[in-house]
């Protein structure tokens, strides 16, 4: 039986895809865009994860009033733009992955660890990720605590394995002023180039390779972003919610159908409770006419990237809670009409029941709330994930 030479077999593979598409310097040029990509998605990941469910030392910024617009627009397209710069990656490296010995040193054992947990989970974080902006969930897992959990490992691996092969990086950090093109083997021949680095004709060169991703990731950008940024709104194709699409010109992810709310929404007994201690008061639709009304241009932005500002008209929280004698920087909980769900209630912190523009909506856009929108009262408080603007109110509690 004829002997199994690794190191033949390594010399046959670098021949085989030995090209100027896959050298170092390429590599470290896609990781370092990867690199910013995913640390945007971390940070406004952890930012929206933390206004849903805070730590005690949780700050919540009221002030720009689209400040949760900006960074959830910014976590959706920089995780969309992820997904062609982390092909393009695999594609420069994944000759290295057939190298015999598979492990040849502890270093290069932690090496392959860390790349082999990045790219499952990057790849695992990015699928579901797209899917999740579609509200298509078709795995048995929750998918808010799995992505979150997901993008710790993401990072943590990212910077084991930015550790690990932090000298080649720091080598080939800076273009190389050399007139060949540099591939990940040297000692092998390359069939993509001339003797004096030429490229030969069907092989690209780096540079090429190079403009193609930047032009596969500006198109998906600029074709999805319009969801979130108004500016490229013409260009949106392919993202689930268009801008100026649904009830009053605002889009919708969950209906009064979808919620089962919609005989107590139009009930002519509806009337939103107020409680602040042993002081109660009950507010009739008209009552809430009646009351000072004010109007604000505030962004409704959703988890899965897509956002919208419109012009909101109703009741300032203050006031109501004025009207049982509690604080204007009370900490409050409000409920639904639905009768489950994982956001029936929400509790709000004392920076936005302080800050005059969070109101009690009952108008959207010049006319009455629409039923989708959560007819006849709902919350609309600047800075904001979606989920958390509680739709068709039942009561407002202060806690």
């Amino acid at each position: 039986m004829k002997k199994f030479d690794g190191q033949k077999l390594t010399e046959a593979l670098a021949v085989k895809f030995a090209s100027p598409t896959r050298s170092t310097r390429l590599t470290v040029v896609l990781g370092r865009w990867l690199g910013i990509t995913f640390t945007i998605c971390f940070f406004t990941g952890l930012f929206s994860h933390g206004l849903q469910n805070p730590p005690s030392w949780m700050f919540f910024p009221t002030s720009p009033v689209w400040i949760y617009q900006l960074t959830q627009g910014l976590h959706v397209t920089a995780g969309i733009a992820a997904i062609p710069l982390l092909l393009a990656k695999l594609w420069s490296v994944y000759p290295e992955l057939l190298t015999w010995p598979p492990v040849k040193s502890p270093v290069h054992g932690l090496e392959r660890a860390s790349i082999a947990l990045f790219i499952s989970s990057a790849l695992l974080q990015l699928t579901t990720g797209l899917i999740n902006t579609y509200k298509w969930y078709p795995w048995p897992f929750p998918f808010r605590e799995t992505h979150y959990w997901l993008a710790w490992v993401i990072w943590g691996s990212l910077l084991l394995h930015i550790a690990v092969k932090l000298p080649a990086i720091a080598a080939h950090w800076r273009r190389q002023r050399s007139k060949s093109i540099v591939v990940r083997r040297p000692a092998a021949p390359n069939p993509g180039t001339s003797g004096t680095g030429a490229v030969s004709p069907g092989r690209w060169s780096r540079r090429a390779f190079l403009s193609a991703v930047a032009a596969a990731t500006g198109a998906v950008v600029v074709t999805t972003a319009g969801q979130s940024l108004s500016w490229l709104a013409p260009a949106n194709l392919f993202a689930p919610r268009k801008m100026g699409a649904g009830p009053q010109g605002v889009p919708v992810n969950r209906t009064a159908t979808d919620a089962k709310v919609t005989e107590l929404a139009k009930s002519p007994t509806w009337a939103l409770m107020v409680r602040s201690g042993t002081s109660s008061r009950s507010f009739t639709l008209d009552e809430l006419r009646e009351l000072p009304q004010h109007t604000h241009e505030l962004p409704i932005a959703c988890v899965e990237g897509w956002s919208q500002t419109a012009a909101w008209r109703g009741v300032r929280v203050q006031d109501l809670l004025a009207a049982v004698g509690a604080p204007a920087g009370s900490e409050l909980r409000f409920t639904s009409l639905e009768p489950e769900g994982a956001y029936r209630t929400m509790n709000m912190p004392a920076e936005y029941t302080r800050d005059d523009k969070t109101l009690v909506a009952l108008e959207l856009n010049g006319s009455v709330l629409d039923l989708d929108h959560g007819y006849p009262a709902r919350i609309i408080a600047p800075g904001r994930p979606g989920v958390l603007q509680t739709k068709w109110l039942h009561s407002m509690e202060v806690l």
